[in-house]
């Protein structure tokens, strides 16, 4: 019998030809809007700190303009290495605490779940990001992965925003890998991952999977289109448990409103959504 990792082996990566590749497009997807200049919340996690990478390769790191966006409760060593990967590839900076934004709206609403204290930051961060994206004549680069998008473990409206993401087909298996390859310091590449909405917070604790197990079944289910039965068949001849696959297929099913525009009821000819297409949809 083969191994649980040979039979459900993580997602690879052709660290040189991705990392062209996803320069290439962020570059294309800029210029050919007539944007030069980009924004980028960096939070002190890999994901950002690969996006902010990727951006600065296709954009110059003049051209690059990120953003630390802590509050109160966020941990000091976030900042810190936020601070680190914007000065490793020379990518000027601005710090903006969000605590007064967020501190009257939870007292007024008397706001103690976390859950929602975490989807007003969120969405608050993006608020600054697209208003600095105004100011500066950009576009707001993505850092959610593929993982976090399939588990919809990110916020509608929040950290999901952007007007392109490089890494929303890119496993957390496969950021790693590429933060490694493109020199992300890796105090940021081996901590526990952290979307640091509240202290102590664990993404694999909050998602109670692991990524590395996450991606193995997601790349099998997704990917190459294995079926559930398949999945929980073969796990079931290996001896282990079947909850967290279960709990995988569950979770993309039920995200998957967050991984689409908003339904437009159609009543028109050409509705928006469906038969309209654009200069974004297809080049004049």
């Amino acid at each position: 019998m083969l191994a649980f990792e040979e039979l459900f082996p993580l997602p690879r990566v052709d660290k040189g030809k991705v990392s062209s590749l996803l320069v290439e497009g962020l570059r294309y997807e800029f210029l050919r809007f007539g944007i030069k200049r980009a924004v980028i919340g960096v939070s002190g996690g890999i994901d950002s700190a690969l996006a902010l990478a990727l951006a600065k390769e296709a954009l110059g790191s003049s051209q690059v303009h990120a953003y630390l966006l802590p509050f109160e409760a966020s941990s000091p060593f976030s900042l810190e290495h936020g601070k680190t990967v914007c000065e490793k590839f020379s990518v000027p900076y601005e710090i903006i605490d969000i605590t007064s934004m967020a501190k009257p709206y939870f007292e007024s609403q008397a706001i103690s779940n976390q859950l929602r204290q975490g989807n007003v930051l969120a969405r608050l961060r993006m608020i600054v990001l697209y208003d600095m994206a105004a100011k500066h004549g950009a576009f707001v680069v993505g850092t959610s992965n593929k993982t976090e998008l399939l588990l919809g473990y990110s916020t509608l409206w929040g950290d999901m925003a952007s007007a392109v993401n490089p890494l929303g087909d890119l496993y957390k298996s496969q950021v790693r890998i590429l933060a490694d390859y493109l020199g992300i310091p890796q105090e940021i590449c081996q901590k526990p991952p952290s979307a640091d909405l509240w202290p102590g917070q664990s993404d694999e604790a909050e998602l109670r999977i692991t990524y590395d197990f996450a991606d193995r079944i997601l790349y099998q289910y997704i990917d190459l289109c294995r079926s559930r039965e398949w999945i929980c068949n073969t796990l079931s001849d290996l001896k282990m448990p079947l909850e967290d696959a279960r709990r995988i297929f569950q979770l993309v099913r039920q995200s998957q409103f967050k991984r689409l525009m908003p339904t437009i009821l159609k009543i028109s000819q050409r509705t928006l959504g469906r038969e309209f297409r654009f200069p974004r949809d297809w080049m004049s």
